[in-house]
């Protein structure tokens, strides 16, 4: 079908690739536990935006520009990396949660269309997502084929698939403590400096990537 070979291979594949834990999956359950469920579902849907855009660029091979031009890359790869150290320095630096006994109320960067729009923008400009559409896809497609960018789609839209439902269980299961941090507001202040630490090492492991 489409030129593609090993379709059930591929698939298994992708959800083990969705599986392991990564920047993606610390965003949602970030947003998740500051914000709630409808963030961490905002979340991963930012994110899977942004893999349709790495699709639709891998299909039409506008992402051969970053395997091919170190300039670009660089480019990409800080400008992903100093969003997430911004991220993270947010959180880090953010007022603590008051100690009263008035319910906390989640902070404006965890409200869903703000989460959306965060989801979309990591997963842009994180370049190795880019080159993951471009390196891996091809692989289940025949050479000989002359439907290759349908087939790209096709698989793109597979993987997509696998990781929003994948990011959904990550947003809902963590969302599941959001009310706790509520009550406890000294806990939420914790949660969100350690999520901002961590925001802070991916970007810079982002940045010192090769």
């Amino acid at each position: 079908m489409l030129g593609i070979h090993g379709y059930w291979l591929f698939l298994a594949a992708g959800i083990l690739l969705n599986l392991t834990p990564g920047q993606d999956t610390m965003f949602i359950i970030g947003q998740s536990l500051t914000g709630g469920r409808r963030s961490g579902i905002a979340a991963a849907l930012g994110i899977s935006t942004g893999s349709v855009v790495h699709t639709l660029a891998a299909a039409l091979g506008l992402s051969a520009i970053l395997a091919t031009s170190a300039l670009t890359f660089s480019i990409v790869k800080f400008a992903g990396a100093a969003y997430l150290i911004y991220l993270g320095a947010r959180l880090l630096l953010a007022r603590g949660a008051g100690t009263g006994t008035a319910p906390a109320q989640a902070p404006a960067s965890a409200e869903p269309g703000s989460a959306f729009r965060q989801g979309v923008l990591t997963n842009l400009l994180n370049p190795k997502v880019a080159l993951f559409f471009l390196a891996f896809l091809p692989q289940f497609i025949e050479p000989t084929s002359g439907t290759k960018t349908l087939a790209f789609l096709a698989l793109g839209a597979t993987f997509i698939a696998t990781g929003t439902a994948w990011g959904m269980v990550l947003a809902i299961g963590a969302a599941s403590l959001q009310s706790l941090l509520v009550r406890k507001p000294a806990l939420r202040t914790t949660i969100d400096r350690i999520v901002g630490g961590i925001f802070l090492a991916l970007g810079a492991r982002l940045a010192w990537s090769r």
